[in-house]
């Protein structure tokens, strides 16, 4: 489990968000939404220990991995692309990088032979002797042909190098797995392959996407990060619309009532606080107005874009207006006494 300790992210006087406590788990994959500059990419780095928070932490359990999809997509050049998938497990390839090296000696010493045997064992319990092939499974899966496989990830294409870095993340299996956009640079046929690796797959996910077709297919929860905190509902895009739109009718139109209440209470105060015969009710009426307590409802950090078209003129009832319209060449009419009225807001 991935656990968010009030954790607050500050750039000047500003906090980006602030006290967000969440528990991350149980094998549910969480779609990570909010407007462009809410804080998602941020949030993710904090969560993946790229990150330090201006307050707050993040804890995972001792005995679970992380992965997560990086974006450097620079970093492995030297490196063979099919290795490049087994550091995403990155236990694997410390044993067998140090498996190999021995196995590289001109003469091996007794004390080598004793570790190398160690590290064969740990290599066995950690699948190390399908490693390659299960990553020339998901190298095929986002789409790199055989032929690169043991090739140079420099001679790998910049858009095709996070791919890559795709198959590196799915490779360990991780039990918490954090995907920035994995969707990027993909082709609707490999987008359809990866929401059903995702589907298949235990692990407990975060995911950042703009695809909303891919987080109704992929997410089993939402978690929304807007008006500086974070708000997580069950089901997938679609489903969290509807919900989170609901939640917010609730909420005005619950304060709707109570501002109304307000104004009647405080109509009569005003209309009695000086009748001694009801004084004493005016009085209470006026405690009644304290005790009532309007829900904070925070500026959303989404924008809706709209363009407004300013006319001089008022746009008449009567769009178009058409009569006895005819139309002809040389070797007869085309049409004649065309008559036609098409008002605002019909479509013909």
């Amino acid at each position: 489990m991935l656990v968010s300790s009030n954790v607050t992210m500050q750039f000047g006087s500003k906090p980006l968000f602030e006290n967000i406590s969440v528990k991350f788990g149980g094998g549910n994959r969480y779609g990570l939404i909010g407007a462009n500059g809410s804080g998602k990419s941020t949030f993710m780095k904090i969560l993946g220990g790229d990150l330090e928070p201006t307050l707050g932490n993040v804890s995972l359990d001792p005995n679970e991995r992380i992965g997560k999809l990086r974006q450097d997509q620079f970093a492995f050049e030297e490196f063979s692309v099919l290795d490049t998938v087994i550091m995403g497990h990155g236990e694997l390839w410390e044993v067998k990088q140090e498996r190999d090296r021995i196995y590289s000696l001109a003469e091996m010493s007794e004390e080598d032979g004793y570790k190398v045997a160690d590290l064969e064992v740990l290599y066995g319990e950690m699948d190390g002797y399908s490693a390659e092939a299960r990553a020339g499974e998901l190298l095929l899966g986002v789409g790199i042909p055989v032929e690169q496989h043991y090739g140079p990830m420099s001679e790998v294409a910049p858009g095709w190098k996070l791919r890559v870095l795709l198959a590196q993340a799915l490779f360990s299996n991780p039990d918490i797995l954090l995907l920035d956009e994995p969707t990027n640079n993909l082709d609707i046929d490999t987008i359809r392959w990866l929401e059903q690796t995702l589907n298949d797959r235990d692990s407990t996910m975060i995911i950042i996407s703009h695809d909303r077709h891919f987080l109704n297919m992929v997410c089993t929860h939402m978690a929304d990060l807007d008006y500086g905190e974070l708000r997580v509902y069950p089901g997938n895009y679609d489903e969290y619309m509807t919900a989170a739109t609901q939640a917010r009718e609730r909420l005005l139109a619950d304060n709707a009532k109570k501002k109304a209440q307000i104004a009647d209470l405080q109509s009569f105060v005003s209309r009695f606080s000086a009748n001694a015969s009801k004084s004493r009710q005016a009085t209470s009426r006026a405690r009644q107005i304290d005790k009532i307590k309007l829900d904070e409802v925070k500026a959303s950090s989404r924008q809706n874009p709209f363009i407004r078209f300013e006319q001089d003129k008022k746009l008449f009832r009567n769009a178009l207006e058409v009569e006895a319209l005819a139309k002809g060449f040389d070797n007869g009419p085309l049409f004649k006494n065309v008559n036609l009225l098409l008002e605002v807001g019909e479509k013909l």
